[in-house]
């Protein structure tokens, strides 16, 4: 809301005016008019009476906004709003649309046979509108007299043929005005080289502006450093759509984030690059051509570098760095985000952040991180603001507030419905006082103090769940009905704790199923549980199993409505307690979840596991081999093989039959 009477238009009018007449070149060529408002400084005409604005009322029926009639008494008219409005009207030029573009029958039949109330009020603008472009490159500019706030302001639409666009709203004319100021602003700023540079008392404000907000910003006040960016950017500042898209893309925004200006200089792009390329290759509809849209002005050098950024990524090998004590914590905080713990990997960032070095007075904030496959999930609009609010970069202001951790600490949250509703049935084996990496070795066939082994047992770069299986079906070449090996990702369990953990398992099978318990936990202790208490298909079922120096202790299995133990269960964890109403055997799950976490001190990362990238490996099979007259079927998928010259028969019939 503007207040009409506050606003000064014969300073902001003069000041506009005699910025255009600055900001003709030399020799251009000029109407008449044209050259007399240049001479003049002056844009506008005479101001108009308020009885030439009472007439214009009593011919056009209505009684003109507040801020138009502010405007009519400085001016009566105005040329060269913005771009492609050479002239506006006064009280004797406005007058009623009346459809008279034929545009309201245009827009009718756009409307869908079950378009709104309003969408056929907007199509009906051109009907009700008062039209003010007088002369414009086919820009409309109309007064909706239905569009109007408490103070009696009328809104104003205008339209491009040229634009893809709906028609913009201005709020009211006096918002319509300045905004015309800042399209004329933006214009004059994109001149070509050679050209002198635009530049008065407005454009030394607002660059003055832009240095002030980015000092602002390492000094952690970021709100206020965009607001006034923002406003910069209106008019095409350099630098400040830059500066503003470093603040943005921190607080999780990616919508025409380029850092226009910055990435493409030097100094910048080993940490703007990877932010920009990392968006372009989430969506794989792009043709990587329009990089170099983005890139505009890059030399040959810079898009190599990008093209080749953009393949790292792409393949999940890209890795951050940054200079001093800064990147050592990126080091360290990527070897805890890893292994799942990513709330202390935020923190060994966030504590870091002082120390870090910016690669030039333009840098805001350690940035390429969000495009590392590892530490780029750390990220959350809360933490992002977190980050822009600490004082960095030389700069001193008041710390802020840490972020409470986003991992609770325990196994409940896995009873918790997620996004979707995907996560009702899940298995996870927990080895106490082994290190992830070990995990391998003894949930496969696998040597223990290895990675992987000659027959494909590996414990896989960092990537999220649906990656991991993605990649693991594109690579399975056999399938079985009876096999179940798992595909799990792996990480600390807590103090003491690895965890192993498969959120999307096969169906469960009592009478094969075989526990890894015991070979989890030879030398050590080992959990296993597998619930399928919210499962859609099938009965609801839930196992728990713990093991000791290679010797399962106890275990149970809920399955079918009944209940089979072995061995001497702890109270706690008594499925008795649990499975007291067997009709409603949902409720069970949290109370056992937190049975388990409780009894063994043992958690699972939330946050890795749901949004993270975890090394994954693929275990031996959970079920046992079949038994003598138990059918089974074995699918192998075999690569095409050449066609043989002269179409030769080479006597292969295709797949052994089993």
């Amino acid at each position: 809301m503007t207040d009409s009477t506050a606003f000064d238009w014969r300073s902001f009018l003069l000041g506009w005016s005699g910025e255009w007449a600055d900001s003709l070149l030399h020799g251009e060529m000029r109407g008449e008019d044209d050259e007399a408002a240049r001479q003049a400084r002056w844009l506008g005409f005479p101001a108009a009476s308020e009885e030439r604005i009472t007439a214009m009322e009593e011919r056009l029926g209505r009684q003109m906004p507040p801020s138009y009639r502010e405007f009519l008494k400085v001016s009566d008219g105005w040329r060269h709003a913005g771009g492609f409005v050479s002239l506006l009207a006064g009280t004797e030029d406005a007058h009623w649309h009346n459809n008279e573009s034929g545009l309201a029958d245009m827009f009718e039949e756009y409307l869908d046979d079950d378009a709104g109330p309003e969408e056929r009020r907007e199509a009906d603008l051109w009907r009700r509108g008062l039209q003010l472009d007088v002369e414009s490159d086919i820009t409309h500019v109309l007064l909706d007299p239905e569009d109007v706030d408490e103070d009696g302001e009328w809104a104003v639409y205008t339209w491009s043929s040229w634009l893809a666009e709906p028609p913009a709203r201005h709020t009211d004319f006096t918002a319509f005005m300045r905004d015309m100021h800042r399209e004329f602003h933006s214009l004059q700023a994109r001149r070509s080289d050679g050209e002198p540079v635009f530049a008065n008392d407005t454009t030394r404000k607002l660059d003055a502006q832009v240095e002030e907000a980015r000092l602002e910003a390492l000094r952690g006040g970021w709100e206020q450093a965009v607001t006034a960016l923002d406003e910069a950017k209106g008019y095409s500042r350099a630098r400040a759509a830059g500066l503003g898209d470093q603040i943005r893309r921190l607080l999780g925004q990616t919508y025409m984030v380029y850092y226009d200006g910055l990435v493409t200089d030097p100094r910048y792009a080993p940490e703007l690059l990877p932010p920009l390329v990392a968006e372009h290759a989430r969506h794989s509809y792009r043709d990587d051509s329009t990089l170099t849209f983005h890139l505009r002005g890059a030399d040959d050098d810079l898009m190599s570098r990008a093209h080749a950024t953009l393949n790292r990524v792409r393949d999940g090998a890209y890795r951050y760095t940054a200079a001093g004590p800064y990147g050592e914590a990126v080091e360290r905080a990527r070897e805890l985000a890893r292994w799942g713990d990513t709330d202390g990997a935020w923190r060994t960032l966030t504590n870091a952040l002082p120390l870090w070095e910016p690669l030039g007075p333009d840098h805001l904030a350690p940035l390429g991180w969000v495009a590392d496959p590892v530490l780029g999930p750390l990220l959350t609009p809360e933490r992002g603001r977190e980050l822009l609010s600490t004082p960095r970069g030389g700069q001193s202001g008041e710390a802020p507030r840490p972020t409470p951790a986003l991992d609770p600490g325990d196994l409940a949250w896995l009873a918790e419905p997620d996004r979707g509703n995907n996560r009702t049935s899940y298995r996870f084996v927990l080895v106490e006082g082994a290190e992830p990496r070990e995990l391998p070795g003894r949930l496969t066939d696998a040597d223990r103090d290895v990675d992987a082994d000659e027959n494909g047992t590996v414990l896989n770069e960092p990537m999220t769940f649906w990656e991991a299986r993605q990649r693991s079906l594109h690579n399975q070449r056999e399938f079985s009905s009876y096999d179940d090996r798992a595909l799990m990702a792996v990480g600390r369990a807590g103090t003491g704790w690895s965890f192993a953990f498969d959120g999307a398992p096969a169906p469960f099978s009592r009478q094969r199923f075989v526990s890894p318990a015991a070979t989890a936990g030879e030398g050590t202790r080992a959990v296993v549980v597998w619930s399928g208490l919210r499962t859609p298909h099938g009965k609801p079922f839930f196992h728990l199993s713990a093991a000791r120096d290679g010797a399962e202790q106890y275990a149970f299995t809920y399955a079918e409505g009944e209940i089979r133990r072995s061995g001497e269960i702890p109270q706690a964890l008594d499925p008795s307690r649990f499975f007291d109403d067997l009709e409603d055997s949902a409720r069970a799950e949290l109370p056992l979840l937190e049975a388990v976490s409780e009894q063994f001190g043992a958690s699972l990362p939330r946050h890795a596991i749901t949004n993270g990238r975890l090394h994954t490996f693929t275990t031996r099979s959970w079920t046992r081999p079949p038994r003598d007259g138990e059918t089974y079927a074995v699918i192998r998928m075999h690569p095409a093989a050449t066609r043989p010259a002269d179409a030769e028969r080479t006597g292969d019939n295709g797949p052994e039959g089993r």
